[in-house]
């Protein structure tokens, strides 16, 4: 039996981008915990966001149990930081980063800081993506997967968006936004998903 899922969207999202991969697993993962994080257009630092997911998976699944949870885009940066910075690693069984820019973007490189925070934390080498991959001790014991897409725009170069943990693996889709809509990309997705 699956614990809950936990999925966590990205910047310009809402939990409504998740649809097509719920429409895939048909049903399969039931116990669905999909919140609303307040990004705010990038200016949320991610350490901030962080809190939000960790008061609304305490609120959805109180009591402690275990949680596997998928990070798109964005929200894959945020709920690793939950599961390293906060604690979330007592709970997490499975982790999977989705079109993630774990290893910072170049697309976030010119946005101030100053204003956007949230997407300066994305930048390459910027500070808190130093600290996370610094120190890995968070995510012992949690089974991890990156899947990405090699010619992403969002994440420049697709290869940044792998975790320095774990499995990592391509998916044949050519833009950000079809990692969640191709069935190329749902149907591996939905595989691993659906592993007990």
């Amino acid at each position: 039996m699956h614990p809950p899922l936990v999925l966590v969207h990205g910047l310009l999202d809402t939990p409504e981008v998740f649809r097509p991969l719920r429409q895939h697993l048909g049903g399969r993962r039931p116990d669905l915990l999909i919140p609303a994080l307040p990004m705010r257009f990038g200016t949320t630092p991610v350490r901030e966001a962080a809190l939000h997911l960790q008061r609304q998976i305490e609120a959805l699944a109180p009591g402690g149990g275990p949680l596997d949870v998928l990070g798109f885009s964005m929200g894959g940066v945020i709920a690793r930081s939950w599961i390293q910075q906060l604690g979330g690693q007592r709970r997490v069984r499975r982790f999977i980063s989705l079109g993630s820019p774990q290893q910072g973007t170049w697309t976030a490189q010119p946005w101030p800081r100053r204003v956007f925070r949230g997407l300066a934390d994305l930048r390459c080498g910027s500070a808190l993506l130093q600290e996370l991959n610094s120190n890995l001790e968070g995510l012992r014991g949690v089974e991890c997967h990156s899947f990405y897409s090699a010619l992403d725009l969002a994440v420049l170069p697709g290869w940044r968006a792998v975790l320095p943990v774990g499995t990592a693996r391509a998916l044949p889709v050519p833009t950000h936004p079809q990692l969640l809509r191709d069935p190329a990309a749902l149907r591996p997705l939905a595989q691993e998903l659906l592993r007990i």
